[in-house]
This record gives structure tokens, C-alpha cells and sequence, in this order.
């Protein structure tokens, strides 16, 4: 009776227990290796200077992204030189989004002039370790990896002339000044990733 009620105790306390997904504010990210629209294999380690990271899981087709393409840019042009490159990362499945495919990636880096990686994620491995949900969605990392921010780029999905907070480069620079990230987390507004199928 006792290993009965034991073993019931035990199947209760992991069933209310949440599994957890994804990244928290404060965690350590695990470095990763991904494919680059040059052909090219690109981790966080090879970035011997940087001081720290702006990742964005970001894609080709979906209108937030695109509404945000310019200021992606813009932020990789402010703070790289500081020490603090932007690295985008496409998770979408392209047998759900044909736009996304590895060669699509290609030809929009191409076209908006990409001057920062634009990574492949085809296993969608590191978006699930990021918890990653919409693209955009956008992490900002320490020299150390660990996680200062989440969410979104800015306040205005749609416009960039409708922006008044700007959480991204907020925290980046609150992190040059040496100073604590005063807004850590927000919404990420976009589409949702493209999941392959179970």
C-alpha cells in the first residue's frame, strides 16, 4: 500500500511540475553552429572580440519581419563596432514556407545587403533551446552568453516611424555603460515559427 500511495505522490508532483522551455533572463546560453547564407559554418566562439550578442530568430516571408528588415540592419551598423554584432536566424521550416527555403535566404541577404549572418536553423535546434516563438524574436547575450534580454526589437511592429521604446538597443546599452538592462523582458509581436511536423 505504502509504494501505492508513494508512487502515486511521485506521478502528482511531476505532473505539476512545468517543463521547462527555452531560455530565462539571467540563464547561460549553449553556444551553437549554424550555416550562413555565404556557405559558411558560424558559432558565437568565433567571435573572439565581441562583447557580447543581438540575436534575432527572423525569416523571409513573414510581414513583421520585413517590416523590420531595415531596422535590423540599422542595429547591426550601431553596435557591431561596439562590440555587439547582430546574428539572424531563420527557424522556419521551408517544407511549411517554401519562401524560406536555404536559397531564398540567399537571394534576400543579397538584396538588402545583409552585412551580418544570416543563419540557417534547419533543425530548428537552437530556436527550441531559445524558446524562441515569433520572428522577430530577439535575444540579447553578454560576452558570456548569458541572457539580458528577451522579446521584442522595439514598440512599433508595423512602422518603424511609430517607434518610442527601442528595448533592443536599450539593453545593449545599458550593457556598454555597465549598468543593469532596465526592461528585460517583452512580448515578441510577429508571426509564428514554422514547426516541422512531429
Amino acid at each position: 500500500m505504502k509504494t501505492i500511495i508513494l508512487t502515486a505522490l511521485v506521478a502528482l508532483l511531476c505532473a505539476g511540475a512545468p517543463i521547462k522551455e527555452g531560455y530565462e533572463v539571467g540563464d547561460t546560453a549553449v553556444d551553437f553552429k549554424l550555416k550562413n547564407v555565404d556557405g559558411k559554418m558560424v558559432s558565437l566562439a568565433d567571435y573572439k572580440d565581441a562583447k557580447g550578442f543581438i540575436l534575432i530568430f527572423d525569416c523571409n516571408t513573414c510581414p513583421y519581419s520585413k517590416a523590420y528588415n531595415e531596422r535590423i540592419i540599422a542595429l547591426n551598423k550601431k553596435y557591431s563596432a561596439a562590440g555587439y554584432p547582430v546574428l539572424a536566424i531563420n527557424p522556419n521550416d521551408p517544407s511549411k514556407s517554401s519562401g524560406d527555403s536555404f536559397g531564398e535566404m540567399v537571394k534576400l541577404a543579397k538584396k538588402k545587403g545583409y552585412d551580418f549572418p544570416y543563419l540557417a536553423d534547419e533543425s530548428q535546434s537552437v530556436a527550441k533551446s531559445f524558446g524562441a516563438t515569433n520572428t522577430p524574436h530577439a535575444f540579447v547575450l553578454t560576452k558570456e552568453l548569458k541572457i539580458a534580454y528577451i522579446g521584442a526589437i522595439d514598440d512599433s511592429a508595423r512602422k518603424a516611424e511609430g517607434v518610442t521604446k527601442k528595448y533592443v538597443e536599450e539593453a545593449v546599452d545599458a550593457l556598454i555603460a555597465g549598468k543593469a538592462v532596465s526592461t528585460t523582458k517583452t512580448k515578441a509581436i510577429g508571426c509564428g515559427i514554422r514547426w516541422k511536423s512531429a
